[in-house]
């Protein structure tokens, strides 16, 4: 066997083409890596707000809350159900939730530019409902006032969601901001909260509700629960676990994201492919007699073949090695998109995985063995006598 150390040297004497090539294959992997670390932040920003101890229960045939419809009269007796947690005062832990999408202008994007955010009337004990929410800057809202409180995800990046400021609910409905919260890193902290009567009247909602979350004795309480809820055909309620709901609506925006960073990185790794076979090319007609030596000492087609890939995935290793690396770097940042369920704008963070990691690296030492193939088949292929002349 030709010792891989003969290919290291082999690489660091063409230090340009190296360069270009792993360059190259590591801004593919750079592409691929952040593309599935964005997906899978989506998919964990949304997913983070379902409890498996709540339920989310919506109109039948409504995918989301901003479909959904409940009267008040029916969600008094959804609280009721049998499996509902209650406080210490014997009261049902639920939430009648109502949600509004509304327009604001964005700070720091150039003036006009305007956003979708989503904001949820929320009853007095909704923090009972939600014991991961905290305020972490002023006040809660205090109910029956036109004042809200706004999720650290978009503290800022709108015209009046700042602590102090004010902004129109609705035309000619001012509300103060009077708090800031956090909910664990959920795409609760890209929403508005605000008193569910403020935002039943300002919109003209009546006493009705977009949903309804219930808080379950135990996790085994949910199957009786649901059964109560299915088999009354007048309430017309389907209800699901609030992880199941989340995870749906995180499906069609993480598939998005997928989709269109493998479909780049598809692109990208095509010309970081020929751009390997380019250099491995070169390699060979430069080295001519190199592999003719090679030969005349003894070693087979197969070894020189072999020798030729290993050189080509040293290289492609190296540039996968890169790219993740840099990757890494976008762990910093924060990324706002709309939320194709809800079209509510919604920061997402750059979430890494050891096998988001691990696989990016992976597809760049393929691109290497791929792009090196053929530049090793003619390799193993020149006559001994042949190379030696040239």
């Amino acid at each position: 066997m030709i010792p891989i150390s003969y290919n290291v040297r082999s690489l660091l004497v063409r230090k340009a083409t190296t360069i270009a090539t792993a360059l190259g294959i590591g801004l593919v992997v750079f592409v691929l890596s952040s593309a599935l670390m964005l997906a899978r932040g989506i998919r964990n920003t949304l997913v983070t707000n379902g409890s498996a101890e709540r339920v989310k229960v919506l109109r039948k045939g409504s995918d989301t809350e901003m479909a959904s419809g409940i009267d008040s009269n029916i969600v008094s007796l959804v609280m009721a159900a049998p499996g509902v947690k209650r406080d210490s005062e014997g009261q049902p832990l639920g939430s009648p939730e109502v949600v509004v999408v509304i327009a604001l202008d964005k700070l720091g994007v150039g003036d006009g530019m305007v956003s979708n955010i989503l904001v949820r009337g929320v009853p007095a004990q909704v923090l009972k409902v939600h014991p991961e929410v905290h305020v972490i800057a002023g006040r809660p809202a205090r109910p029956g006032t036109d004042e809200v409180i706004v999720g650290k995800g978009v503290r800022g990046n709108f015209k009046g969601l700042e602590l102090g400021s004010t902004f129109d609910l609705k035309k000619n409905r001012p509300v103060q901001v009077v708090g800031i919260f956090e909910a664990g890193g959920s795409s609760l902290e890209s929403e508005v909260w605000c008193d569910i009567e403020t935002l039943r009247t300002s919109f003209g909602r009546g006493s009705s509700a977009s949903s309804v979350t219930l808080v379950l004795e135990s996790q085994a309480a949910y199957d009786g629960l649901a059964a109560y809820i299915e088999n009354d055909k007048q309430l017309g309620l389907e209800p699901m676990r609030e992880k199941v709901y989340y995870d749906k609506q995180s499906e069609g925006t993480s598939l998005f994201i997928t989709v269109i960073g493998v479909f780049i990185a598809v692109l990208f790794s095509v010309g970081a492919m020929i751009g390997a076979m380019i250099t491995m090319y070169g390699a060979v007609s430069q080295r001519s007699k190199e592999v003719g030596t090679l030969r005349a000492l003894g070693f087979s087609r197969g070894e020189v073949l072999f020798s030729f890939l290993i050189e080509s995935s040293v290289l492609a290793l190296v540039g996968g090695i890169i790219g993740s690396l840099a990757s890494m770097a976008m762990t910093a940042m924060d990324f706002s998109m709309m939320n194709f369920a809800t079209w509510q704008e919604i920061r997402f963070t750059f979430d890494p995985s050891p096998g988001i990691i691990g696989g990016s690296i992976a597809a760049g030492a393929v691109m290497g063995v791929l792009g090196g193939f053929f530049p090793a088949i003619r390799a193993a292929r020149l006559s001994p006598i042949e190379a030696m002349r040239q």
